[in-house]
């Protein structure tokens, strides 16, 4: 595997030189962010700071891969637009899945994906490119998650769900089996989800503690 650069300095950045250094076979070399971050000399993590706009001079794509460390901004199309922009200048975007996870031989796991500790994927499952999943959540059979989206800890997908690419789910949230969720949702913390959602639109908990009350809709966002 070809030694990697992460683009960011955030904390996503950091937990992404972590997970790479103590838990895969790829080495990171270096940062990259926009030149107008790069300030002359400044390192991070005790690496190079390179900007953006330059990378290919210092680190080509034929030798180094690249992973954008972007969280939920703009609800993951900064992540989406950083990504497709090195895929075009000839980078391959890494991937990250935690030995700590319990997944399957037959996962299909896209580009720039990042799947921490803890979480289990069943049997049949398809992850897009950019899909960010933190700690503990369970991803059951058949389920697709769709391209740059991003999932807190502790969610459960049941079997058989479709989410929509960039669509955000949030700590704690449950969909039901058998449903889609539309591109560019916010499914937020907590949430119960019993049926489809429409592209577009937010999702909040339903405000009672009564168990299996679904969730109710927020707003379009489009």
């Amino acid at each position: 595997m070809k030694p990697v650069v992460i683009f960011g300095t955030g904390e996503l950045a950091e937990l992404a030189y972590f997970y790479f250094t103590h838990d895969s076979a790829r080495t990171v070399v270096a940062f990259t962010v926009d030149a107008r971050y790069a300030e002359a000399g400044r390192e991070c993590r005790g690496l190079p700071l390179v900007p953006f706009e330059q990378l290919e001079q210092h680190y080509p794509p034929e030798k180094f891969d690249l992973f954008v460390a972007i969280g939920y901004t703009a609800l993951n199309s900064a992540r989406q637009q950083r990504c497709e922009a090195a895929r075009g200048r000839g980078y391959t975007l890494a991937s990250y899945v935690s030995t700590r996870a319990t997944t399957w031989p037959d996962l299909r796991v896209g580009g720039n994906c990042m799947i921490m500790e803890g979480n289990v994927v069943q049997p049949f499952v398809t992850i897009g490119d950019g899909v960010i999943m933190f700690a503990s959540s369970v991803v059951s059979h058949h389920a697709e998650i769709g391209d740059w989206c991003f999932l807190g800890s502790n969610v459960t997908v049941s079997g058989g769900v479709r989410i929509g690419e960039r669509s955000f789910i949030g700590v704690n949230s449950a969909l039901r089996e058998h449903i889609a969720v539309g591109a560019d949702c916010i499914i937020g913390a907590g949430a119960l989800i019993l049926g489809d959602t429409p592209a577009g639109t937010g999702w909040v908990e339903a405000g009672t503690q009564d168990s299996g009350i679904p969730s109710r809709r927020l707003r379009s966002l489009l």
